[in-house]
């Protein structure tokens, strides 16, 4: 499978560690002193963690996930592993219908959970993406 790479600073990777095995629902492939990989199964991602000041980047990140089955079981994980999720349940965002929630990792950078149940190609009055 191809992967995207995502390299992010954090100022705790302990708690770091913690909030993205909670997000991923498994621990990181890589350890070492003052480096933490991720390539969850489930995800076309490899996420690197390593000391430092978080820079500005994206406007959020997400995973989406293949049905709501799967999205509401990923809240659930994250919830029981202590983490707070905002639950949104459906929405319309981004020009489709979906089921999100949010968790915020320990930087600060939001992450969204979610999936696409329908497609929403036109909506009157351009009300269709979410800022």
């Amino acid at each position: 499978m191809s992967r995207i790479h995502l390299s992010l600073q954090t100022r705790d990777l302990g708690a770091a560690r913690a909030f993205y095995a909670a997000l991923f629902g498994e621990e990181p492939d890589k350890v070492r002193e003052g480096y933490l990989r991720f390539a969850p199964a489930e995800h076309p991602i490899v996420l690197s963690l390593m000391p430092g000041e978080p820079t500005a980047g994206a406007h959020h990140y997400g995973l989406r996930f293949t049905n709501v089955s799967e999205t509401k079981d990923a809240w659930k994980r994250t919830r029981d592993a202590g983490l707070a999720v905002r639950t949104e349940g459906e929405v319309t965002c981004c020009w489709a219908v979906q089921q999100k929630a949010w968790a915020t990792d320990p930087d600060g950078r939001d992450w969204e959970l979610y999936t696409v149940t329908d497609d929403l190609p036109v909506v009157a009055g351009g009300e269709g993406c979410c800022a």
